[in-house]
């Protein structure tokens, strides 16, 4: 109730006052003020633009006027988070923008320092190309799919209902929706919210089979098959490590578990939702690649995948031997990168665990090519990916396609305000509490949420129109520089080395890759010198 201590006093005092005119009419003066800041205060809980003034009414309005008044305040809630630390430079802004369908240009030249090391850009041509359209499609199913999926460049990365409001799960969905791309569920279970507007869905399948669980916590068939033969699901992804706490295994804090919730996940309400570290339904490279052709068949035929963010190399080229081995592979792999968010995590995990993004993209894209799989695996990349920029560099490293979480949560008002573990969110976003998450209006922030997806790629189209190219898929690492230092720049071609198609089957000249080829077993996630001292 603090949120609405203003329009109380303001109704309060306005009532007050107007009592104290029959001693002096010099109290109609205050009771006028109070009356005036009671309507805005109730006007503010029944508009549907901003989140903020509907969880805080009259209080809010104080940023917007800041905003109004002084550009560089404005910048300041834009870009920077909660400690005043800039958040690479206008993102937040240019989502809010995209989002609401303002103008995202901006004056005078670039704020950042381009003679600082680690700026990039990408190169330009002369003969720039214009791209008609920008509703770029990747078509994902490999040889053992029957029901291949045309997925968007861009889709909203894995969110559970539960760390999210089921008001932001409705919105992120009816956009896409109208949008025509993909909503990836997290591993929370594809809920009801998930439902209602019938946006594709990416069913994500975590240690803790939430949705597909027997009441001792195993993978169940039967519940599986029910939901992943739903028209709605497009996609099956199974979840093996999350970016921002790779070897954790993930947590709802108790104080989120509702009711409604833990009849969802069938876990005891009010209690921290864990989910392992680790899968119980396989513990090898090989009963991996046998769980995702389970899987398949199960679906009907649909495209079934990985999601990891990338630890030990040999593990994942476990993986790659495994697929040889079987002949069953995994129609796309999403590769997260230690930079991508979440909830809740230790510290150390969210600043140190895990392979940042583009180096974890290229050794997949490396292993893939390796073996001879790339051309028949399609590569996702997540991990605090906002801009068209941001999705042009990592396609240009390899990705087929991009997933945000960030930039859809900015879509729907997120302000970073650190409270997601706390269910106490000032925009509605992460937070099951029904007052608050009331704030989110789901038409108008569905509506912001398409036109983010929208805008974006068209801006990524129009970057890859002034490289002189006719389609992002074309994008090369070359084509993307580095500045490592005041008088070197490098192309991404020249960082990220690449493999020859077969090169780790025929004998790899690297011996970071050499080491780690010869340490990865089909049969186990050790590697092989510590599987035979074991044995």
């Amino acid at each position: 109730m603090k949120r609405y201590v203003a329009l109380m006093a303001a109704t309060a005092g306005a009532i007050l006052f107007a009592g104290l005119t029959t001693w002096s009419w010099w109290f109609a003066i205050p009771a006028l003020v109070g009356a005036a800041l009671g309507v805005l205060g109730a006007w503010d809980l029944i508009q549907t633009r901003h989140s903020l003034k509907r969880n805080y009414p009259i209080l809010a309005n104080i940023r917007f006027l800041l905003e109004a008044i002084r550009p560089e305040i404005r910048q300041y809630f834009l870009e920077s988070d909660v400690d005043g630390v800039p958040f690479n430079r206008s993102k937040r802004a240019i989502v809010y923008q995209r989002a609401k369908g303002d103008l995202d240009k901006r004056p005078f030249g670039t704020m950042q320092d381009i003679y600082a090391g680690n700026f990039e850009w990408i190169n330009h041509s002369i003969a720039p190309q214009e791209i008609r359209g920008h509703d770029f499609r990747v078509t994902i199913g490999g040889p053992d799919c029957r029901r291949p999926y045309a997925h968007s460049l861009l889709n909203i990365s894995a969110m559970s209902f539960g760390s999210l409001s089921a008001n932001a799960i409705r919105a992120l969905n009816k956009g896409a929706k109208l949008g025509g791309f993909a909503h990836d569920t997290g591993e929370g279970g594809f809920s009801r919210y998930h439902r209602e507007h019938g946006g594709d869905i990416v069913w994500e399948i975590g240690s803790g089979y939430f949705g597909c669980r027997n009441d001792d916590g195993s993978f169940s068939p039967e519940q599986f098959a029910e939901s992943a033969n739903n028209a709605q699901v497009k996609m099956i992804e199974i979840k093996l490590s999350q970016g921002a706490k790779p070897g954790h295994g993930g947590v709802l804090p108790g104080a989120k578990v509702t009711a409604e919730i833990a009849a969802a996940r069938r876990v005891p309400a009010g209690v921290d939702c864990l989910s392992p570290a680790r899968h119980s339904a396989f513990d090898s490279p090989l009963g991996l690649l046998r769980f995702i052709a389970t899987l398949r068949g199960l679906s009907g035929g649909k495209p079934v995948g990985l999601k990891l963010c990338i630890g030990h190399p040999w593990e994942f080229m476990a993986i790659c031997k495994a697929m040889l081995e079987t002949g069953i592979r995994p129609d796309f792999i999403v590769i997260d990168g230690a930079e991508g968010g979440t909830g809740a995590a230790p510290l150390e995990f969210t600043d140190h665990v895990g392979t940042p993004l583009r180096e974890g993209l290229v050794l997949a894209r490396n292993c893939l090519e390796g073996v001879g799989l790339r051309e028949s695996i399609r590569l996702g990349a997540s991990g605090r990916l906002i801009t068209a920029f941001d999705m042009a560099r990592v396609l240009a490293l390899g990705a087929d396609w991009c997933n945000s979480a960030r930039g859809f949560m900015f879509a729907l008002g997120c302000i970073q305000s650190q409270h997601c573990h706390t269910d106490r969110c000032p925009s509605g976003v992460a937070t099951q509490n029904p007052l608050r998450q009331r704030a989110l209006v789901v038409p108008d922030k569905a509506e912001r949420v398409r036109r983010f997806h929208n805008n974006t790629l068209a801006a990524l189209g129009e970057l890859a129109g002034a490289a002189g190219l006719g389609h992002p898929g074309e994008l090369r690492p070359e084509l993307v520089l580095r500045r490592i230092s005041a008088t070197q720049v490098r192309s991404f071609a020249e960082i990220y080395p690449r493999l020859m198609p077969g090169e780790l089957l025929s004998g790899v000249r690297d011996p970071h890759y050499g080491t780690n080829w010869t340490l990865a077993d089909p049969g186990s996630f050790l590697p092989r010198t510590l599987t035979r001292t074991a044995a």
